[in-house]
């Protein structure tokens, strides 16, 4: 099986330090050849971010719900997320990515703002009907000379915290299963 992997980005700058964190994220995290990954650099979609209606911008919203596995990025503006990307997601309905597993990540100058994925992305994409597989993940980018070892770790714990989910699935009861009614 392979796996539909979206890449969502919310720096304004295209081609970004938050796009190479990002992707080195889906790298480490999956098996080459077990994924097809769609890079949504919204940096080159300001002209229609706000447009509503718009075609293109429902089916970069549609590619993404469909996705297996979805990673929002963002660098950390005032605290948060980037308005880039809070108005990509502001096009989902309620529950529209049910059925995705997203993971947050931010980037930031320093630590100051560091739970920024979990407590403030995090809880906009389970909103959305997303299942967050742990905390959000927080790169500092004065540690690009250390991506490949400080992702990896993020990406261990990912994948540790989906196996833990998978491992009791065989034990949900037929009702929790949605297979009685």
């Amino acid at each position: 099986m392979t796996l539909k992997v979206s890449l969502v980005v919310g720096n304004p700058k295209p081609q970004s330090r938050t796009l190479k964190v990002a992707e080195a994220l889906v790298r480490k995290l999956l098996d080459e050849g077990q994924y097809e990954l769609e890079v949504i650099d919204l940096a080159n979609h300001t002209d229609e971010i706000l447009a509503w209606p718009s075609d293109k911008m429902e089916a970069l919203n549609e590619q993404v719900a469909a996705s297996d596995l979805a990673i929002f990025a963002s660098p950390t503006y005032k605290a948060t997320y980037t308005g880039l990307l809070k108005s990509f997601l502001d096009r989902y309905p309620a529950n529209g990515l049910a059925g995705v597993t997203a993971i947050p990540v931010l980037t930031g100058a320093d630590l100051m703002h560091s739970m920024g994925p979990t407590v403030n992305l995090a809880p906009l994409l389970v909103e959305l009907g997303a299942t967050v597989p742990g905390r959000g993940f927080y790169f500092v980018i004065s540690q690009m000379d250390r991506l490949d070892e400080v992702v990896q770790a993020a990406a261990d714990e990912y994948a540790a915290n989906v196996r833990r989910i998978a491992g009791i699935a065989p034990s949900l009861s037929g009702r929790a299963a949605g297979l009685e009614r």
